[in-house]
């Protein structure tokens, strides 16, 4: 389903009531300097990332302050956030001019403790070749490292790597348990292109060999992959970035199911299986 940009007054894109990706939520808080947002999304744990600038969070007694630091666009500096438990409100409060915040989600059943990933904390990824146009860097914000810290959400930031190219290839799905070959993990993306008039192409192929769907992404796009492979693709000349939720169903870690017809491309993409690695 695609979800095209839209003022959503800081309410929820990707709501807990949502039936294409039940297991996910999303939103994103726009406020200026010294205005507040309470978080509060009951039965998901979330993770809280300033898309660009910087904010005070406060969960109960746990504080982080200057989160962020991103200057006009999540390609100006590193990434941070924070893990908030199941049950728990997380007040926002923005210290900067104005700020731009990502809240993405996960239904879980337990509550865990709060805690900040730093930008010295990011689990980097780099990954595919210029000659196979599938070059492109990830940064896991709860990633691998907080494996044991966190339920079913996995939080990441990906970027293409030079002008225009492939995402997401060789095609893969996760909609399914059936365990070791593949999860059931709902996934929600948030799109940004530099220059942000650029735009891309998101496929959506529910069956190997038959048909599928395309949409048309642009800048402030959103994403929910309920089922089928999924690659992207960015107009030449133009970087792509997403923001990436997964949710898993019965297990935190990612096991995705390659679509057979391109799978043999697996092992003519640099680096490809240790980016698979670091979904756990």
């Amino acid at each position: 389903m695609h979800i095209p940009p839209y003022d959503n007054e800081n309410l929820p894109i990707v709501g807990v009531d949502n039936t294409t990706v039940p297991l996910n939520f999303f939103n994103i808080v726009k406020l200026n300097k010294g205005a507040q947002f309470i978080s509060d999304v009951p039965g998901f744990e979330s993770c809280i990332v300033p898309a660009t600038c910087s904010i005070d969070i406060a969960v109960g007694d746990f504080v982080a302050r200057d989160l962020g630091g991103r200057g006009v666009d999540v390609w100006d500096g590193e990434p941070e956030g924070v893990y908030v438990p199941v049950g728990a409100d997380a007040v926002i409060t923005c210290i900067s001019e104005a700020a731009e915040i990502f809240v993405a989600g996960a239904k879980f059943d337990q509550s865990l403790a709060p805690f900040a990933v730093r930008a010295d904390e990011l689990d980097l990824v780099q990954y595919g070749s210029d000659d196979t146009k599938t070059h492109r860097k990830i940064k896991h914000i709860l990633g691998q490292k907080q494996a044991d810290k966190v339920g079913r959400l996995l939080v990441s930031e990906l970027f293409t790597v030079g002008a225009g190219g492939w995402s997401g290839f060789p095609s893969h799905k996760h909609d399914t348990d059936r365990l070791p070959d593949e999860t059931r993990h709902d996934e929600t993306y948030n799109f940004r292109f530099r220059p942000n008039h650029g735009s891309g192409l998101q496929m959506l192929q529910r069956e190997d060999n038959k048909p599928g769907d395309a949409y048309h992404i642009v800048d402030g796009s959103t994403i929910c992959i309920d089922k089928g492979y999924h690659p992207c693709a960015v107009l030449p000349g133009y970087e792509m970035y997403y923001f990436t939720i997964l949710a898993g169903l019965s297990q935190r870690s990612l096991a995705q199911y390659f679509q057979p017809t391109h799978a043999d491309q697996l092992h003519t993409i640099p680096g490809i299986l240790d980016m698979v690695a670091k979904f756990k």
